[in-house]
């Protein structure tokens, strides 16, 4: 047992030094038959530490033409987030994303991680968010930490305006686009909590209504894309930044 054979699997599966060499014993010294030992024991590596939280991890955004895909990888350390090969393997999985498209995907990401990447890292890795996109003026946003990242698409405008948006929401985090989206039961329950608030302040019936409207609109201003304060200018809202332009989608991703 050769140590240049050792190292040549070591790199190339990124297991640990003894996994190698009880791989290579197993397989009577074949370099392939252990390499699919290591391959395949990833799927206990990745039972025992399936139960490891991740709340660390990276996004990833590929794109190519009028297509974005995303995808969000978790790992339990930010040192691993931080790990060439793990960001490089966030990377792959946005780029085959892009390519092949939603449909097969989770399926084949989880079985990559257990069967290769849990076995390189040595970290729980988990595909905790994925998403394809697709239309004619778009653009993303990712954070420098890459744990937080944007897609807007507009009806009309330009890609920069679709990038500043991306940025806004990536900052802002909005729940919503407009406040007809917002459900009425959420309307209802912050109802509610306002009355609680005005009665205990005293403030007569008579004007409850009109403090509530006000209230509510404020609620928009937090929770509705459009009516939140533009990032770049709180004078004006984001529905104002984009003038005649309207947002058709938008997705925030974060970890």
């Amino acid at each position: 047992m050769s140590l240049e054979l050792i190292k040549k699997i070591r790199e190339a599966t990124g297991a640990g030094i003894q996994d190698v060499k009880k791989a290579l014993d197993e397989a009577s010294g074949d370099e392939n038959k252990a390499v699919e030992i290591l391959r395949k024991s990833g799927q206990k590596i990745a039972a025992k530490k399936a139960e490891r939280s991740t709340n660390e991890g990276v996004i990833a955004i590929a794109r190519e033409g009028s297509k974005i895909a995303v995808a969000a990888l978790a790992c339990e350390t930010d040192f691993v987030a931080r790990n060439d090969n793990f960001i490089a393997a966030a990377d792959s999985f946005a780029k085959k994303l892009l390519v092949e498209g939603e449909a097969g995907f989770k399926d084949w990401a989880e079985e990559e991680i257990k069967k290769d990447l849990i076995v390189k890292i040595g970290e729980n890795i988990n595909l905790t968010d994925f998403a394809v996109f697709e239309g004619e003026v778009m653009d993303s946003y990712l954070h420098s930490n890459n744990k937080i990242a944007s897609v807007v698409i507009l009806e009309g405008g330009t890609e920069e305006q679709a990038r500043e948006v991306a940025m806004h929401v990536a900052a802002m985090s909005p729940s919503y686009l407009k406040p007809e989206d917002v459900p009425a039961q959420e309307i209802d329950k912050e109802k509610e909590i306002y009355k609680e608030q005005l009665s205990k302040e005293g403030k007569p019936a008579e004007m409850m209504e009109k403090i509530l409207e006000g209230k509510v609109q404020k609620f928009y201003t937090e929770v509705c894309l459009i009516k939140q304060p533009f990032i770049k200018d709180d004078k004006m809202s984001v529905e104002k930044f984009l003038g005649e332009v309207k947002i058709k989608e938008f997705r925030r991703f974060s970890l």
